[in-house]
């Protein structure tokens, strides 16, 4: 049976100082369900619903709350000390791409699925995460759902990361994760993922500035060095990529975005290759940015349907 993770709330510090609320410049008009879907939707692990519509999370060695106001304002705050480093880093973290122009360059106009995808969350974008620490979320992803990630997640940052403020932790650095025992890793709910995850990071630790190198090189052939990692097959590099490296023309394919190219685009027993290839053709560029808003109508479908 896998153990509850501690929400973030019970492990922190109750008389911690927070910031002000303070609307966040430059934020798009985001609805509370674009929010969520932004922040726990599979693209990052580290984000908990709070009392009152808050959202607490972490990010490299960043900590935030959000939440929209009355006026359905994005609203942020942080712990003191830590507010103006917090405040200069979440635009990028939360809207770092141009996806006005992104969204603009979609074929919405003749694609009347997609057009209702992107009614339904307007705002969504793909987050900006540092690429390591996406690399290592993504890596705990195999055969599981969001919440067990996010319990993984939150046990390897308290069993071995380092403070932040006060128990607030970041995740292990990869050189730090190859000083870890693979039992030590399993420990922490990985199963058969450790293996993956302590391989990967011996071979960083070996290979240092590896990971900024291939963050840095074009899409095709960051992920055929992504694909040499134990563990890391093609839809995690595609993942890994997109939101931690802001390579827009990956495709994920996952199970939801096989049933959504089955039953909306006719694609029923085609391959996750095939399904990458033609994501790509017939959405472009941006097409990582497609990918997202399908994944979150059709999981909000599902939901619908129950």
């Amino acid at each position: 049976m896998i153990r509850r993770a501690a929400s973030l709330s019970t492990l922190m510090p109750s008389h911690l100082l927070w910031s002000d609320w303070t609307p966040l410049k430059g934020a798009p008009p985001f609805t509370s369900a674009t929010l969520a879907e932004l922040i726990d939707g599979g693209q990052a692990f580290r984000w908990h619903s709070e009392p009152g519509g808050v959202w607490l999370g972490l990010w490299s060695d960043y900590i935030a709350r959000l939440r929209l106001n009355s006026s359905g304002v994005l609203e942020w705050s942080a712990p003191t000390p830590q507010a103006k480093h917090t405040g200069t880093a979440l635009p990028r973290y939360l809207f770092g791409h141009d996806t006005a122009t992104a969204l603009d360059a979609l074929p919405w106009r003749s694609d009347p699925h997609l057009a209702r995808c992107l009614a339904a969350f307007p705002s969504l974008t793909i987050l900006r995460q540092p690429f390591g620490e996406t690399l290592l979320g993504f890596l705990c992803s195999a055969t599981k759902q969001i919440v067990q990630i996010k319990q993984m997640i939150a046990l390897l940052a308290e069993r071995h990361g380092t403070p932040i403020t006060g128990q607030y932790r970041r995740l292990p650095t990869w050189t730090e994760l190859a000083a870890i025992p693979e039992a030590d890793l399993r420990a922490c709910l990985l199963g058969f993922r450790a293996r993956y995850i302590h391989q990967t990071a011996e071979f960083l630790s070996a290979h240092p500035g590896w990971l900024e190198e291939t963050e840095r090189l074009p899409y095709a052939a960051a992920k055929a060095r992504l694909i040499e990692l134990p563990g890391v097959g093609e839809k995690v590099a595609d993942c890994v990529l997109l939101f931690g490296a802001g390579k827009l023309e990956a495709f994920p394919v996952d199970t939801w975005i096989i049933k959504a190219m089955a039953r909306r685009y006719g694609l029923d027993g085609w391959t996750p290759a095939q399904i990458a290839h033609f994501g790509r053709t017939h959405f472009g560029a941006h097409a990582g940015l497609a990918q997202q808003y399908l994944f979150a109508y059709e999981r909000a479908s599902a939901q619908r349907e129950r």
